[in-house]
């Protein structure tokens, strides 16, 4: 078996682990923090909103451009007036957007690219996208959005319970605030593809998140007919005992988007998978923190405020101070069953009995054998 196949089913069997619930109040105060920056950067830059969302022109030229990407943006922004997005094409050529502008502002623009970029006008295709469509795709995803979340606090409730739902609820807003808040500070396009990621994202951090509940619904099961574990200690076992599940999980999802994300969109230049690209690799990551960080500490804490939890952990507490007590004062020592001693503490005799065989003479007077 490999070093992490027996880290993970050693971590299964609580042979090992790391204490995630006793530690919550670093975890919380992480997520608090990243979350405060997340808001900051979203008020204070806001979001770089795609053509789709506003309104405007994308102009694409011939084939195998001269003209660099720098170039072609300076162009498009003299000629417009507004800021424009300049992207090179796998063919060389180029795609320009230009947002905010009508019909008529279209066409001037599209007659001035094609003086400065020195091709013919009926060479560049220029696609109008209205903002009312932008508006309509924003629309449906809020309310898909807000479908998605109540159906999945529902089925949570009544698969688990309603702490469990909630603490799942506060984990998606919680991935889907850093999700939007890095796109804000990073300054990338926001397109119907950054939609699509977000959505996708939540049902990875969901999956993760079910996967830890899971596990901790089947050990919680009869849990106040017992005196060895808090509620909070068997959550921490949950958590442990399917963190490594939870890291293969998360890493191979990372691979993928990784790769899109830093070699297609970084080093071949291909801008348009920024957009999904980033959403799902801060998502996945954010769902994977959350749900080991967040969600099963956040359960416990609900938990733990419940009376039978309360009484659950003083009876642990107190038979632990009692073994503790018994260890400080070593047993005494009895010889032929002392009744002083406790009551199933076994009796010390002796030298070792003698087998039957040598025992023969037993009883007889002692003398000589006749």
């Amino acid at each position: 078996m490999s070093k992490l196949g027996t880290l993970g089913a050693r971590l299964h069997h609580g042979e090992i682990g790391y204490d995630f619930v006793k530690n919550r109040k670093i975890w919380y105060g992480i997520s608090i923090l990243i979350t405060i920056t997340a808001i900051l950067g979203l008020a204070v830059r806001g979001l770089h909103m795609g053509i789709e969302f506003q309104g405007g022109a994308v102009f694409t030229t011939p084939k195998n451009m001269s003209a660099s990407v720098a170039t072609a943006e300076e162009y498009a922004e003299n000629a417009s007036g507004h800021d424009a997005i300049v992207q090179k094409l796998g063919d060389g050529s180029l795609r320009i957007q230009v947002a905010g502008i009508d019909t008529k502002t279209s066409d001037d623009i599209k007659d001035q690219l094609a003086e400065d970029l020195k091709v013919d006008g009926e060479r560049i295709n220029a696609e109008l996208v209205g903002p009312s469509w932008g508006e309509e795709i924003a629309n449906k995803a809020w309310q898909g959005l807000g479908i998605f979340m109540f159906l999945v606090v529902i089925y949570l409730a009544i698969a688990f319970e309603w702490r469990m739902a909630l603490a799942a609820f506060v984990a998606l807003i919680h991935d889907i605030t850093i999700t939007v808040g890095v796109y804000a500070l990073v300054g990338f396009e926001v397109t119907p593809g950054t939609v699509i990621g977000l959505l996708t994202i939540l049902g990875y951090s969901l999956y993760d998140t079910v996967v830890v509940f899971d596990s901790l619904k089947e050990q919680t099961k009869d849990i106040t007919k017992q005196t060895r574990w808090t509620y909070s200690e068997i959550a921490n076992r949950s958590i442990n005992s399917t963190l490594v599940r939870s890291i293969n999980t998360t890493v191979v999802a990372l691979l993928p988007v990784a790769g899109l994300l830093f070699i297609g969109g970084g080093v071949l230049g291909a801008g348009m998978l920024n957009d999904i690209s980033l959403s799902l690799f801060v998502g996945l990551a954010a769902g994977a923190y959350s749900s080991i960080f967040i969600a099963t500490p956040l359960v416990a804490d609900l938990k733990e405020l419940e009376p039978g939890m309360k009484s659950l952990k003083k009876r642990v507490m107190a038979k632990r101070a009692q073994g503790d007590a018994g260890e400080a004062q070593p047993a005494p020592v009895t010889v032929g069953g002392d009744q002083d001693g406790p009551e199933d503490a076994p009796a010390v005799v002796g030298p070792r009995s003698q087998p039957a065989s040598r025992a023969r003479g037993r009883g007889r007077p002692s003398g000589k054998r006749r």
